[in-house]
């Protein structure tokens, strides 16, 4: 095989592949992408055998063929080329020679037929167009609540389905570890939209390369589901993600239905002064005393290990003080995500969890967990 590419496309579609492709496994050929050369094009396909990417790049064909090669050593040696057009080609022994200019690299190669098949479904899935920026803000408002658990691999994901709202087509994302929980809801325009009996769970990795995915691509995108797969395509590429074989927790339980007492900030005001206790917070020591008296809130945080940190923020209430305890980690990730100025805490009596959300949309919330109070 033989063809000559531009060096700024064959370099972005080797370092897509770079975050997919398995860095220490028993196959071998699972560290290569798979180089398609044919008509006008070149197909680049990586995958873990969880996850598979096809994408197609414009080439010059000179020979037609197809070899697998190292994914982290070819994007290492394009990267350092500095011609604008970089010359492929591959022997009937699977050596591959790259030249550009006046340099020259040559890399082994391994047989394409030995390479795990990823099923191009472009032409044949049912795809549902939606605005890529939509699937990315649900990712945002919810992803930073997975667990990290991987025994517990129906929460190393998000949980994705589509509900009726009210006569609306919307989109949901859940996320939560067992100490959190973040939720988050897209409108998708009141058109039909991918309908699913149930919902799927998307697990962490496969939900970063649709980030990525997602954050280089054209303003709308194409999703499909099924036979266990969540696929995403855009005009040149397809990424296909196994979703996780499990069942997910029923979240509704989670909600609380008790109204807790209300308070509302300003995001920007809040979100300082958490950060300020975070400073002395570690691994071991990680909590924030919240207490609230008439016209203010006081935060205390201390640790042992580094000093004590007291801040305090004006807020309109006026009922009985109280305090409570919150992971201060917890309460900056999910206000975080908020892009609304104002937002509201619902705090839970005694040790029922508090609700963070937007003032004004009921597109997210965040359950937080209560820790106790020594």
């Amino acid at each position: 095989m033989k063809f000559s590419i531009q060096r700024e496309s064959f370099l972005e579609g080797i370092q897509k592949t770079l975050s997919i492709v398995e860095k220490k496994t028993t196959m071998p050929i699972l560290n290569n992408v798979l180089i398609r050369a044919e008509k006008n094009k070149i197909t680049i396909v990586a995958t873990d055998r969880e996850i598979g990417l096809v994408a197609d790049y414009e080439a010059e064909i000179l020979d037609k063929g197809d070899v697998t090669v190292s994914a982290r050593k070819l994007y290492e040696m394009i990267r350092e080329i500095e011609g604008d057009t970089v010359q492929f080609e591959a022997n009937e022994n699977q050596r591959v020679t790259l030249t550009s200019q006046k340099i020259i690299y040559k890399i082994p190669g391994l047989p394409a037929d030995d390479f795990p098949s990823v099923a191009d479904d472009r032409s044949e899935l049912n795809f549902y167009k939606i605005k890529g920026q939509l699937i990315e803000r649900l990712i945002r408002k919810t992803s930073f609540a997975m667990s990290a658990d991987e025994m517990r691999k129906n929460l190393n994901g998000v949980f994705f389905e589509t509900i009726d709202d009210g006569g609306k087509n919307k989109l949901r994302m859940i996320a939560t570890d067992g100490h959190r929980l973040a939720m988050s809801n897209v409108d998708t325009g009141g058109t039909p939209f991918l309908q699913m009996e149930k919902g799927v769970i998307i697990p962490r990795k496969g939900l970063g390369e649709i980030r990525r995915l997602i954050e280089d691509a054209p303003e709308e995108i194409f999703i499909g589901v099924r036979q266990g797969m969540c696929i995403i395509r855009t005009d040149s590429t397809m990424l296909r993600v196994s979703l996780v074989d499990a069942d997910y927790p029923d979240y509704k339980r989670v909600i609380p239905t008790e109204k807790g007492v209300l308070v509302q900030f300003d995001k920007d005001a809040i979100l300082h002064a958490l950060r300020r206790m975070s400073v002395i917070s570690s691994e071991r020591y990680s909590g924030v005393i919240i207490k609230l008296e008439k016209g203010r809130m006081v935060l205390e945080s201390a640790n042992p290990d580094v000093g004590e940190a007291k801040d305090e923020i004006e807020v309109d209430y006026h009922d009985k003080e109280f305090s409570v305890g919150y992971n201060v980690k917890y309460l900056i990730d999910a206000i975080e995500v908020i892009d609304e100025k104002t937002l509201i805490f619902e705090i839970g009596a005694g040790m029922k969890p508090g609700v963070i959300r937007p003032a004004e949309k009921d597109d997210y919330l965040c359950i937080v967990m209560p820790l106790k109070i020594q």
